[in-house]
């Protein structure tokens, strides 16, 4: 009997879940596997559906480049539908440095200039191509992979992803943004200590 009435209240939750509209992210719960546990609809308003990518970002740093994201933690109306969105604003010269996103597969969408991209598959193939406007590279989940300004004036471009929640590792910051010694860091990447040395300085790592 208490079975019967488990998988009776388990198809109930079920049904509520596929038949629910959306799920406004309660930023101020905690986040759970699941998402973010819902504000209540009637506290919901149509403002809470729309999020503003219009203004560039501050490309006056290191790479030259600013990642604006539009992800659940910022656009709480995504929580539980699987998607979210980010903008990319490359000076000239500017980078989004090999990375790769465990949660998600990307889409990148260029709107102004022209921008290189690539991706290195697990068999360490390498896929790269220089987009113009209106053109759109897709990046398979958790794929190292990298954006460069290909031209001489700025660039910009939107892209989406297949989570409201991504996640991001760059790999320069991986390796020598941390405390992981110097010399382990040589042992498992054969860079010269020096070299690892000087680009924990650049980037803040100690070790």
């Amino acid at each position: 009997m208490l079975r019967i009435i488990f998988l009776l209240s388990l198809l109930f939750a079920l049904s509520n879940a596929s038949v629910q509209d959306f799920c406004v992210a309660n930023l101020k719960r905690a986040e759970t596997p699941a998402g973010y546990p819902c504000i209540r609809p009637i506290h919901v308003k149509a403002s809470d559906f729309v999020f503003s990518l219009g203004t560039p970002g501050n490309t006056t740093n290191i790479i030259s480049a600013a990642v604006t994201p539009g992800f659940v933690a910022q656009f709480p109306a995504l929580n539980g539908l699987g998607i979210s969105t980010a903008r990319l604003d490359l000076a000239p010269k500017g980078v989004i440095p090999m990375h790769t996103h465990p949660g998600a597969s990307e889409v990148l969408f260029v709107l102004d200039g022209s921008i290189t991209a690539g991706f290195i598959s697990s068999a360490n193939s390498v896929y790269v191509q220089t987009l113009k406007p209106g053109q759109v590279m897709v990046f398979p989940q958790g794929l190292l992979h990298f954006q460069i300004n290909a031209g001489k004036s700025a660039a910009v471009a939107f892209v989406t992803f297949s989570s409201a929640s991504p996640g991001l590792q760059i790999l320069d910051f991986a390796l020598f943004a941390n405390s992981l010694s110097t010399e382990l860091v040589s042992a498992t990447t054969f860079l010269d200590p020096k070299v690892i040395k000087t680009l924990k300085g650049v980037l803040g790592g100690t070790g």
